[in-house]
C-alpha cells in the first residue's frame, strides 16, 4: 500500500497555481507523473501524491520541473479567479471515477501524440524521399544534357570530317584528271616534235651519241651499317654488356636443341619455340595453366636458351601451387637474363617477383624479401612492389617480435 504525501505546498495567483511536491530523496528516473485538467498524480514508490483539483486547468500549457528533491508544477487556470482550496472534497467512488477518467484522457493524449509523431516522421520521410528523387532527376537531366551536347558535338565533327573527306577526294580526282591531261598533252607535243624533225634524224642521232656520258668504272662499294644504340646516358653506358646481351639473344634464336630429331611426330608449327610460347601465353590467359605448362615445356625442349619460357612457366607453377618448380624456373630465367642491362630489366623484375612470391608462400620470408628488393631496385617507382615489400618486411619484423607465434 503506497504512502500518501501530505507535506506538499502550493500558492496561487488569479491565473496560475504553483505546486511543490517533495520527492524524499528519490531519483528523478523513478518519478512517474500523470496530469490532466482535473487530476494530478506524482508516484515514486513507496510514496504517492494525488490532487483532485478544485477547478479545471489548461493541461496543454502546464509544466513540471523535477530535480533537487522536489517536483514543481505550474498549472495555468481555465478561469481567472482565486481558488478556495487546492483540491475538492469528494468520496472514494468519485475519486475512482476521476482517476479512471484522467487515465483514459492521458492514454488518449499519448495515443494522439504517438499518431502525430508517426505522421510527422512519415511526412519527413516523404519529403526527404521526394527531395532525393528530385535531386536524382536533376542529376539525370544534367547528365542527359551533357550526353546530348557531346552527341551533337560528335555528330557535327563527324559531318565536318565527312565533308572534308569528300572535298579531299574531289580535289584528288581533279588533280588526277589534270595530271592525265598534262601527260596526254606532253606525249602529243613529243610526237609532233618527232614528226617535225624527221628530216634531220641522222644528224640528231650523231649529236646524241657525241653527248653520251663515259661508261661507269667497275669497283666494290663498302657499306657500313649504323650500330644499334641503347637509350642510355653516356656516363651510364654499359656497351660491352649490352652487346653481349644482344649476341646471346641472337644465339638463342639460332639455337636448335639436339632432341629435335626425337620429336619427329611434331608438325612444322610445333617445332617452332615462338609458336609454342604464343600458344602457352594464350592458354595462361584463358586459365588453362596445365596446357600452358605443356606448351612452355615443349618449347624448352626445342630451345633451352630463351629466358621467357622459364619465367612464364614459373608463373603457371605459381597458379598451380607448384612452388618449388616455380622457384627453379624463375632461377633458370634469371641465370639466362645476363648480363643485366636495360633491355632485360623488366624481365628480370618479373622473374624476381615470381620467385619471391613462391618463397613467401612457402613462408621463407627472408628469401622472398631479398627477391622483392631486387625487383624494387630495378623498378623503384612501382607502388605495388613498394607495398608488397613493406608487407613482407612487416611480417618478418612481427614474427621476430613474437617468437611464440612460430
Amino acid at each position: 500500500m503506497p504512502l500518501l504525501v501530505t507535506d506538499y505546498s502550493w500558492t496561487q495567483t488569479d491565473s496560475t497555481v504553483c505546486l511543490s511536491v517533495p520527492l524524499k530523496g528519490t531519483k528523478v528516473s523513478r518519478v512517474d507523473i500523470l496530469s490532466t485538467e482535473e487530476y494530478l498524480k506524482v508516484h515514486y514508490p513507496p510514496y504517492l501524491f494525488e490532487a483532485f483539483l478544485f477547478e479545471p486547468v489548461d493541461d496543454d500549457r502546464s509544466t513540471a520541473k523535477v530535480g533537487d528533491g522536489v517536483a514543481v508544477f505550474s498549472l495555468p487556470k481555465r478561469t481567472n479567479k482565486v481558488w478556495e482550496h487546492l483540491m475538492i472534497t469528494t468520496n472514494d467512488k468519485e475519486k475512482k471515477e476521476v482517476r479512471e477518467k484522467a487515465l483514459l484522457k492521458y492514454q488518449e493524449k499519448l495515443s494522439a501524440e504517438s499518431t502525430s509523431k508517426a505522421k510527422k516522421q512519415h511526412a519527413e520521410k516523404k519529403y526527404a524521399l521526394e527531395t532525393m528523387m528530385k535531386l536524382e532527376k536533376e542529376k539525370r537531366d544534367s547528365i542527359q544534357k551533357i550526353k546530348d551536347k557531346e552527341r551533337a558535338k560528335t555528330t557535327a565533327e563527324l559531318a565536318a570530317w565527312q565533308l572534308g573527306q569528300k572535298q579531299k577526294a574531289e580535289e584528288e580526282q581533279q588533280l588526277k584528271l589534270h595530271i592525265q591531261r598534262d601527260s596526254h598533252n606532253k606525249l602529243k607535243d613529243r610526237a609532233d616534235v618527232k614528226l617535225d624533225q624527221g628530216g634531220d634524224s641522222e644528224a640528231t642521232s650523231k649529236r646524241k651519241q657525241e653527248n653520251l656520258p663515259a661508261p661507269r668504272l667497275v669497283g666494290n662499294i663498302q657499306v657500313t651499317f649504323t650500330p644499334r644504340l641503347f637509350p642510355t646516358a653516356l656516363r651510364e653506358s654499359r656497351v660491352p654488356e649490352e652487346e653481349e646481351w644482344l649476341e646471346k639473344q641472337a644465339e638463342a634464336r639460332r639455337a636448335v636443341n639436339a632432341h629435335v630429331d626425337e620429336l619427329e611426330d611434331l608438325n612444322e608449327e610445333e617445332r617452332n619455340p615462338d609458336w609454342l610460347k604464343n600458344k602457352g601465353d594464350k592458354c595462361f590467359v584463358t586459365g588453362d595453366y596445365l596446357g600452358a605448362v605443356n606448351a612452355y615445356s615443349l618449347a624448352i625442349r626445342l630451345n633451352r636458351k630463351i629466358p621467357a619460357l622459364y619465367s612464364n612457366r614459373a608463373a603457371c607453377h605459381l597458379k598451380l601451387k607448384n612452388l618449388h618448380k616455380a622457384i627453379d624456373d624463375s632461377s633458370q630465367a634469371l641465370d639466362l637474363l645476363t648480363p643485366p642491362v636495360a633491355a632485360n630489366a623488366a624481365a628480370r623484375a618479373r622473374a624476381n617477383v615470381r620467385r619471391g612470391s613462391a618463397f613467401c608462400q612457402l613462408e621463407l620470408y627472408a628469401e622472398g624479401l631479398h627477391d622483392y628488393q631486387a625487383a624494387l631496385k630495378i623498378d623503384p617507382h612501382n607502388e605495388a612492389l613498394q607495398a608488397d615489400t613493406k608487407r613482407i618486411r612487416d611480417i618478418i619484423q612481427g614474427t621476430a617480435a613474437n617468437p611464440k607465434t612460430q
